[in-house]
């Protein structure tokens, strides 16, 4: 299912890019091939950025606890022993993830949008859910629960508590996106013009959508160096066929899509 790491031999990313693993315990096969990718390929990399979602949920860090969470963090924690910088962008089923889980799991968490550049290239990273502002509805309830006041009380509740309002929370999310247009869940153009702008990027790496994709976004007083937006895969190996996948960047900026089935896109 994973491809084997690339030959030695040639030049190592210098960073990648995954997001929307979704982590739980009823998803072993996603499970294990996200530790596949930790030990095969992202400790081949400089930079490992993991850009929202890697749980199915995050009800706080008092749930490292539980053997399978504690399990995700040791695993990352094995690559940035191994040397590997580990950055987190918090997503909206896990933006609760706080300083004890990074502690645990040796990484950094970055706010979001973030931009580093890589060979000249200036690239803005996000989760992806903040750009999808025609949602009014889950717009406002992101800026509900982003808030220190709501995330105070909410952590302050007993665990198993936590558990059951989000438990509720999914299930609401669920019924709500059936009646929800395919369009209105995607990004909206002008934000991500914004966040062209406000990073100073041509380039955006984000997930969310579940869309992945490489979209060009030429303008008619810059033709000949278009901005462009990844979307990161979503990941799920207990179906079938198996989806998930990264992204690559090298050195000199060279950016590549990897699929687990061991396809490779510019």
């Amino acid at each position: 299912m994973l491809p084997a790491p690339t030959d030695k031999a040639q030049p190592a990313p210098v960073a990648l890019f995954v997001s929307d693993i979704h982590l739980q315990p009823a998803l072993p096969r996603t499970t294990e091939a996200f530790f596949a990718f930790l030990q095969t390929q992202a400790s081949r990399a400089e930079q490992l950025f993991l850009l929202g979602d890697l749980f199915e949920y995050w009800a706080g860090d008092d749930d490292l606890i539980d053997s399978y969470n504690a399990t995700v963090a040791d695993r990352i924690r094995k690559i940035s022993e191994a040397g590997v910088k580990v950055f987190w962008v918090g997503g909206n089923r896990d933006f609760l993830v706080g300083s004890a889980f990074a502690k645990a799991a040796g990484l950094q968490l970055l706010e979001e949008p973030f931009a580093i550049t890589i060979g000249e290239r200036r690239i803005a990273l996000v989760h992806g859910d903040a750009q999808c502002t025609d949602d009014a509805g889950y717009m406002a309830f992101r800026a509900q629960v982003r808030q220190a006041d709501w995330q105070r009380t909410f952590l302050a509740m007993p665990l198993a508590q936590r558990k059951a309002i989000i438990a509720d929370m999914r299930t609401g999310s669920q019924e709500a996106q059936r009646s929800k247009s395919y369009g209105i869940m995607d990004v909206n153009p002008a934000a991500i013009d914004e966040l062209f702008r406000r990073t100073g990027s041509s380039i955006i790496i984000h997930g969310h959508t579940h869309r992945p994709a490489r979209h060009v976004y030429v303008d008619a007083d810059n033709a000949s160096s278009p901005r462009v937006r990844y979307v990161l895969p979503d990941w799920d190996c207990d179906t079938k066929p198996p989806r998930g996948g990264w992204i690559a960047v090298s050195a000199d900026g060279a950016i590549t899509r990897h699929g687990l089935d061991g396809t490779e896109e510019d």
